[in-house]
């Protein structure tokens, strides 16, 4: 009995004690750690779209996802470190339904995933489509008495835009930011963007664009027409 005990247990019996302790302080430090849940609300990420195509849909959803694990990881997490991820390769133009799952989710490793909202979503996509569109003054203010607009010049005339093929056919002109004219009674060049008012289409040149409005006396020239563009 003696061997067996100086044998079994009392040999390196320092060493023993000391994992002892050891293994005694991570269970107790691991279950001191309460655990906790948070809600991050984070974008999708579309990766891998074709580059003829374009999302069409005007609302591009947003998921919350919910995290459980230990409270000190749930303390120090960054929205940054909290992602979801769609993959669209091979995707075609029409509507698609997308489910969206923990395995879509990149989170810290020691936090679970324990709920995904919205857990589907829709998308319409669409044929990417470029064009030239006119661009059309925007022209504003009280002329001086006995004065009016003869012509109006835009430099450059036109601006390229891009963007779903539906969207952007529905396009008739770019429009400029106000120019106003007020008091001007021969010729003004003004510089202004112009812009598209659908939040999908995209300006290829955002470069501002020259406005020169020319005045005229009234009865100077023949018609009286109202402005035009050039």
């Amino acid at each position: 009995m003696l061997d067996f005990l100086h044998r079994h247990v009392l040999h390196n019996l320092g060493l023993k004690l000391i994992s002892l302790a050891l293994a005694v302080g991570l269970w107790l430090a691991v279950a001191r750690d309460p655990v906790a849940e948070v809600a991050v609300d984070v974008p999708i990420e579309f990766h891998n779209i074709p580059p003829s195509l374009e999302i069409s849909s005007e609302n591009i959803p947003r998921a919350q996802i919910r995290l459980r694990g230990p409270e000190r990881v749930v303390h120090r997490l960054q929205a940054s470190d909290v992602y979801a991820e769609i993959e669209l390769s091979g995707v075609k133009p029409g509507e698609r339904t997308f489910d969206l799952t923990a395995q879509q989710i990149h989170q810290p490793s020691e936090l679970e995933v324990v709920q995904v909202v919205p857990n589907q979503f829709h998308l319409n996509f669409d044929a990417r489509l470029i064009r030239q569109v006119p661009v059309q003054p925007r022209i504003i203010g009280t002329f001086v008495s006995g004065y009016s607009i003869e012509r109006v010049v835009v430099d450059p005339p036109t601006i390229t835009i891009s963007g779903p093929k539906k969207h952007v056919e529905a396009v008739e002109a770019a429009i400029t930011d106000p120019v106003d004219v007020s008091g001007d009674i021969n010729r003004a060049t003004f510089t202004r963007h112009a812009y598209v008012s659908d939040a999908l289409i995209q300006v290829a040149d955002p470069d501002p664009v020259r406005v020169t409005v020319i005045m005229q006396k009234a009865g100077v020239t023949s018609g009286g027409q109202p402005a035009k563009s050039e």
